[in-house]
C-alpha cells in the first residue's frame, strides 16, 4: 500500500517481493555472461514475459572490431539502433560498464559480497505478538468455623519501670531506713586533703573483702562514714583480712579498728593495730590453729591475750616516739579468728575497745558481746545465757609461750569468747560505727535479719550496699565482717 493508501498494481506488487524476497540468494559471481544484453533481458523477466520483450524490442548485434586486424574506415550499415525507455514503474537498468581502453573487453566482474539479510517489519496496525500466560487457579481453603469472641481481659495498670531504666540489669542500691533520709549524700563528696610528706598514710574510701573456706563463707567492708565523706576527712577505721597456712590447718584473720573521733592520729593507730595484731598471729599461727582445732579454751585466752596486750604496748610507745598522749594514739581492736578445717566449727572472738560481737540465729539477733566485770579487769567470756565454748576437754596445759615477755597491761579489759556455731548462723563482727545503731534501732537489725535470714550469703556489692543501710543520727565510719555458717 502507497502513502496515498491505493492499492499498488499486480505487476508492481510481483516485482517488489521477488526483489526482497529473504529467502532468495543475493546476487553474486555466476557463471552467466554479463553483458548488456543479458542484463536487459534479466530486467526484463523481472517486469513481464522475457518473449514478449524481445518480440517489442528487436535487439541489433553490433560487431567489434578486432584490435589484431589493421584499422579500417567505418564499415556501411544500418544505424545503431535507438535506446528503448523501460515500461512505467520498471526500475532503469544500470549503465553497462566502459570497455577497458585498447582491449574493447568489459572490466572484470566485482568481488562477491557477503550476504545480507533484510529484517521483516510488521504493519503499524499489528500488536506484537505477547507470550501465552499461564493460568492461574486459586484455592480457597474452606470456610472456619466461627470462633466465639474472648472476653474482655481485666484492665491491668503498667508496672513502674525501675529507677535504673528499663533493659539493665538491676543494681544493689544504698537505701535509708524511716521517712526522711540523712543529712548527708550517700555518696563520697570530697577527698582527703593530702601533701608530699604523708602519702603512705592515704586511705581508700571502701575496703571489701571476701572468701570461703570449709563450711563458712566470709564477707568484710569498711566504709568512709557520711559525715567524713562531705567534710572530706580520711576513714578512720581500719580493716585486716588474711590467711595464714594452707590446707587444713590455715586460720583467716579477720581484725577490725576503730579510731577515736576528734584525734588526727587515730587512723594511723588503727592502721599499726592491724598490722601489728597481723603479725603477731601470723608468727604463731600454726600452734593457735592447733588448740582452735583441739579445743584448748585456756590457752587460746591466755596466749591471744598476751599477743593483744604486746600490740597495744607497741601504741603506747609509738606515742612516745611521736611525743604524744597514749590516749591521742589508740584505737579500739577487734579480731575474729576461723579455722579452714571444714570438721572445726570453732570461731573465736578476742580484743579490746567497743564495738559489737551479734549472731543470727533463726531470725533473730543475739549479742554477745562478753559481760565486763564489775571491777575491771579481764571479761567472761560467758554470755548471759551461758553459751560456753562446748569443745573445753578441760585438760589442763601449761601456757604457751606466745610472747616474749608481759608487757604493761592496757587501760581497757580484754574481751574473749569461743563459740561453736551451727549450720545456717551468721556471725557479725563490727566496730562501734555499725554496733551502736544496731543496738538502738530495731528497724536497722530487723531490716538486717530480714535480708540475711535466708538465701545464702550475699555477693560482695549487696553486702556493701546491707552494711551502708543509712539511719539519720548515724553517721560514723562503718567497719563489719560477717560469717556464713553452710
Amino acid at each position: 500500500m502507497s502513502q496515498q493508501g491505493e492499492k499498488p498494481a499486480a505487476h508492481e506488487d510481483d516485482w517488489w517481493r521477488k526483489l526482497y524476497d529473504g529467502t532468495a540468494p543475493d546476487t553474486g559471481p555466476s557463471g552467466a555472461a554479463d553483458s548488456l544484453d543479458d542484463r536487459f533481458d534479466s530486467a526484463s523477466d523481472a517486469v513481464g514475459d522475457p518473449e514478449a520483450g524481445r518480440a517489442d524490442h528487436p535487439v541489433t548485434v553490433v560487431p567489434l572490431p578486432d584490435p589484431r586486424l589493421p584499422e579500417a574506415g567505418p564499415a556501411p550499415g544500418p544505424p545503431p539502433a535507438r535506446p528503448v525507455a523501460p515500461p512505467a514503474g520498471a526500475p532503469a537498468p544500470p549503465p553497462a560498464p566502459a570497455p577497458i581502453p585498447g582491449t574493447g573487453r568489459p572490466p572484470a566482474a566485482p568481488p562477491p559480497r557477503p550476504p545480507r539479510t533484510v529484517p521483516v517489519e510488521r504493519a503499524p496496525w499489528e500488536p506484537p505478538a505477547a507470550p501465552p500466560r499461564p493460568q492461574t487457579f486459586a484455592v480457597r481453603p474452606p470456610p472456619a468455623p466461627p470462633v466465639p469472641p474472648e472476653p474482655p481481659a481485666p484492665a491491668v495498670p503498667p508496672a513502674p519501670e525501675p529507677p535504673h531504666g528499663p533493659g539493665t540489669p538491676e543494681r544493689p542500691a544504698v537505701g535509708h531506713l524511716r521517712d526522711r533520709p540523712p543529712t548527708y549524700d550517700a555518696e563520697p563528696a570530697a577527698l582527703p586533703g593530702s601533701g608530699p610528706d604523708d602519702l603512705d598514710g592515704l586511705v581508700p574510701d571502701t575496703v571489701l573483702d571476701g572468701a570461703r573456706y570449709g563450711t563458712y563463707t566470709l564477707r568484710a567492708a569498711s566504709v568512709r562514714g557520711d559525715s567524713a565523706r562531705f567534710r572530706g576527712e580520711p576513714r578512720r577505721d581500719a580493716l585486716l583480712t588474711a590467711r595464714f597456712g594452707t590446707g587444713d590447718a590455715a586460720l583467716v584473720l579477720v581484725a577490725v579498728a576503730g579510731g577515736t573521733r576528734g584525734e588526727e592520729q587515730a587512723r594511723l593507730a588503727a592502721t599499726d593495730a592491724c598490722r601489728w595484731i597481723g603479725g603477731a598471729v601470723a608468727r604463731s599461727h600454726a600452734r593457735l590453729s592447733d588448740d582452735i582445732r583441739a579445743g584448748r579454751r585456756g590457752d587460746l585466752k591466755s596466749g591471744l591475750h598476751r599477743l593483744t596486750d604486746r600490740t597495744y604496748g607497741r601504741l603506747r610507745a609509738r606515742a612516745a616516739e611521736l611525743g604524744l598522749d597514749p590516749t591521742a594514739y589508740s584505737t579500739g581492736l577487734r579480731c575474729l579468728l576461723l579455722s579452714s578445717d571444714p570438721s572445726c566449727r570453732t570461731r573465736v572472738f578476742f580484743g579490746i575497745g567497743p564495738g559489737g560481737l551479734f549472731r543470727l540465729r533463726d531470725g533473730a539477733w543475739q549479742d554477745l558481746e562478753p559481760v565486763l566485770p564489775a571491777t575491771g579487769g579481764a571479761a567472761s567470756e560467758e554470755s548471759p545465757g551461758g553459751d560456753r565454748l562446748t569443745m573445753d576437754l578441760q585438760i589442763t596445759t601449761p601456757s604457751p609461750s606466745y610472747a616474749e615477755s608481759p608487757p604493761p597491761p592496757p587501760a581497757e579489759p580484754f574481751r574473749f569468747r569461743a563459740s561453736v556455731a551451727r549450720p545456717g548462723d551468721t556471725l557479725l563482727l563490727c566496730g562501734n560505727g555499725l554496733a551502736e545503731p544496731l543496738r538502738g534501732e530495731p528497724e536497722l537489725s530487723g531490716e538486717l535479719a530480714r535480708r540475711w535470714g535466708a538465701g545464702g550469703p550475699p555477693g560482695l556489692p549487696a553486702y556493701l550496699a546491707d552494711i551502708q543501710l543509712r539511719i539519720k543520727g548515724y553517721a560514723d565510719d562503718r567497719t563489719c565482717a560477717a560469717v556464713w555458717e553452710a
